[in-house]
C-alpha cells in the first residue's frame, strides 16, 4: 500500500503564494510564507489515517497515536475513564511490564508522554529520526494490547487521586471547572471535568477499563501521526504491520452541549486570591464565523499592549494575570476572560472587564489594535508550523472534523478578511447573550450579584 493524494493533500499547506497579498497589506516590509513539504495522508483498510509531515530540518521525529474518544464522549457513570485509561495503558501489555515499556523508550533516548482531552486522547514518543520504525510497535502495543495489571490500577488509582486533589486546591483550577459547568450545565459532559468524578476513579475496575476500550478503540478512531524527516512510504509500512489488525469500529459520537450560561463559584479557604473566568459562546470549528471571534479575542487580551492587558494590570494593577482566549473545538466554542485577582479589587476588576467588553462592542475597534492583534495571529500561525506537536494534533483534529486535510492557507486568508464591523459585532451580539463565569478561590460575597448587574444571564 502506499500513500495516496500526494498533490490533492498538497493544498493542506500549500503553495503560499497566495497570500502575499494580504500579508503586505498588514507590513510596509514584504512578508515570505514557508514552502513546506506537502503532507502525506493514507487510510488503511481498517479505517485507520496514517499522516507524515515532513519536517526535513529536524534531527528528531515525534510520533502521535490520537484516538477520537475523551470526557465528551463518557456517560456521568463513566466519567474520568479516559484520563485512567490514559494512565493506566503504561502500566502493562500482554508482552511488556510497566518497567519494560519504560526502558523500552528511554535505552533509545526517547520521551513518552500521553494526554486526554474532551474530544480525543492521545499517545506521544520522541526520540532521533533514525528510531522511529522502531517506536512504532512500541506505541502500538501500549494502544492495542493494555492489560490493566488490577495491582497497578490500585497503585495508579492513588496516583490520580493526588493529581485531582492538585486540581482541588488550585483556584485557577476549579474556577475553570465552574466556567466549564456554568457554560454547559452538570448533566452534560461538557459541563464535567476531564479528570473525572471523585467516586469514580475510586470505583472503577479493571474489566470497566477493558470494555471502554474494546467499545471506543475502534481504528476508524485513530490517527496515527509522525513529524520530522520521515521517509513517508517506509513509515506507511510500518504503521500497517503494527495496526492494520485493529478492528474497525464504530465511529465515537457525541451530542453537542447547549449553552446554559449563569455563575458558579467554589470557595477555598486559606487561598487569598480570586480567580475569575468570565465567558461567551462562540461558533464552533464547523462554523466559519468562529474565525472572526478568534481574532476578537487576540484584539482585547493578547499581549502586554491589549486593552484587557494595558487597562488591568498595566494603569490599575488589579491583576499579575489576565488573559483574553477563544477556545474554539468541534462541539463547543468560548470566548475566555481570565484573571487573578485579590478579594478586595475582584469588584474593580468586574467594573473595568465590563467597560472594555462595552466600548468594544459601541465603538468597534481602533485600527492599530486590529493590526497588533492580526500580526500576533500570523506570528502563533508560523509558530505552529514549527512545532512538530501542534502541526500533529491540528492534523488529527482536521480528520476527526472534516474528514480530510484541510488548507491551512485559507483559514489565514479568512482571518486576514476579517473587517473591523465584524469584530464589533462579536462584541455586540456577545453582551446580548447569556454569559458564564467561573469563581474559585477568595471569593468576595457580592461578587456574584455585581456580575448579575454587569452581564446579561438565562
Amino acid at each position: 500500500m502506499a500513500f495516496e493524494g500526494f498533490e490533492t493533500n498538497r493544498r493542506w499547506l500549500g503553495d503560499t503564494a497566495p497570500l502575499a497579498h494580504l500579508w503586505s497589506a498588514l507590513s510596509p516590509l514584504p512578508v515570505s510564507l514557508p514552502a513546506l513539504p506537502a503532507p502525506h495522508l493514507a487510510t488503511l483498510p481498517n479505517g485507520l489515517r496514517v499522516v507524515a509531515l515532513p519536517m526535513p530540518w529536524r534531527s528528531t521525529v515525534s510520533l502521535s497515536v490520537y484516538i477520537r474518544t475523551g470526557s465528551l464522549h463518557e456517560s456521568q457513570r463513566l466519567a474520568g475513564i479516559s484520563h485512567v485509561v490514559e494512565h493506566m495503558a503504561f502500566k502493562g501489555t500482554a508482552t511488556r511490564d510497566c518497567q519494560r515499556i519504560n526502558l523500552d523508550a528511554e535505552r533509545l533516548g526517547a520521551e513518552v508522554n500521553a494526554h486526554t482531552d474532551r474530544d480525543h486522547t492521545a499517545f506521544h514518543i520522541e526520540g532521533l529520526a533514525e528510531d522511529l520504525l522502531s517506536f512504532v510497535p512500541l506505541l502500538a502495543d501500549i494502544v492495542l494490547n493494555p492489560s490493566f495489571p488490577a495491582d497497578e490500577l490500585e497503585r495508579e488509582r492513588q496516583v490520580i487521586l493526588h493529581e485531582l486533589a492538585e486540581v482541588e486546591e488550585d483556584p485557577a483550577a476549579v474556577a475553570f471547572q465552574a466556567f466549564d459547568r456554568a457554560c454547559y450545565g452538570r448533566r452534560h459532559a461538557a459541563g464535567r471535568p476531564v479528570i473525572g468524578l471523585r467516586a469514580n476513579i475510586e470505583r472503577f475496575s479493571r474489566e470497566d477499563l477493558l470494555g471502554y476500550v474494546q467499545a471506543q478503540y475502534g481504528a476508524c478512531n485513530v490517527v496515527v501521526a509522525a513529524a520530522g524527516p520521515v521517509e513517508p512510504d517506509a513509515f506507511l509500512r510500518a504503521v500497517e504491520a503494527a495496526f492494520g489488525g485493529m478492528p474497525r469500529g464504530e465511529p465515537n459520537l457525541a451530542t453537542a452541549p447547549d449553552w446554559v450560561g449563569g455563575i458558579q463559584q467554589c470557595r477555598l479557604a486559606g487561598s487569598s486570591q480570586c480567580q475569575v473566568v468570565l465567558g461567551f459562546e462562540t461558533p464552533t470549528l464547523t462554523d466559519k464565523r468562529h474565525v472572526a471571534h478568534v481574532l476578537a479575542a487576540a484584539l482585547l487580551g493578547e499581549g502586554m499592549s491589549s486593552p484587557l492587558l494595558d487597562e488591568i494590570r498595566e494603569r490599575r494593577g488589579l491583576a499579575y494575570y489576565a488573559a483574553c482566549t477563544a477556545d474554539v473545538l468541534p462541539m463547543t466554542g468560548q470566548f475566555v476572560i481570565e484573571a487573578a485577582t485579590a478579594s478586595k479589587q475582584a469588584a474593580e476588576l468586574f467594573t473595568e472587564v465590563a467597560r472594555l467588553l462595552r466600548r468594544q462592542a459601541d465603538e468597534g475597534p481602533d485600527k492599530v489594535g486590529l493590526v497588533r492583534a492580526r500580526r500576533q495571529m500570523q506570528v502563533r500561525f508560523l509558530r505552529g508550523l514549527e512545532q512538530p506537536s501542534r502541526r500533529l494534533e491540528a492534523a488529527a483534529q482536521e480528520l476527526f472534523t472534516f474528514g480530510e486535510l484541510r488548507d491551512a492557507n485559507e483559514g489565514l486568508e479568512r482571518l486576514l478578511a476579517v473587517r473591523p464591523k465584524q469584530v464589533q459585532e462579536v462584541f455586540e451580539k456577545m453582551l446580548a447573550r447569556p454569559a458564564a463565569v467561573g469563581l474559585g478561590g477568595s471569593v468576595p460575597a457580592r461578587l456574584a450579584d455585581q456580575a448579575r448587574e454587569l452581564w446579561t444571564f438565562a
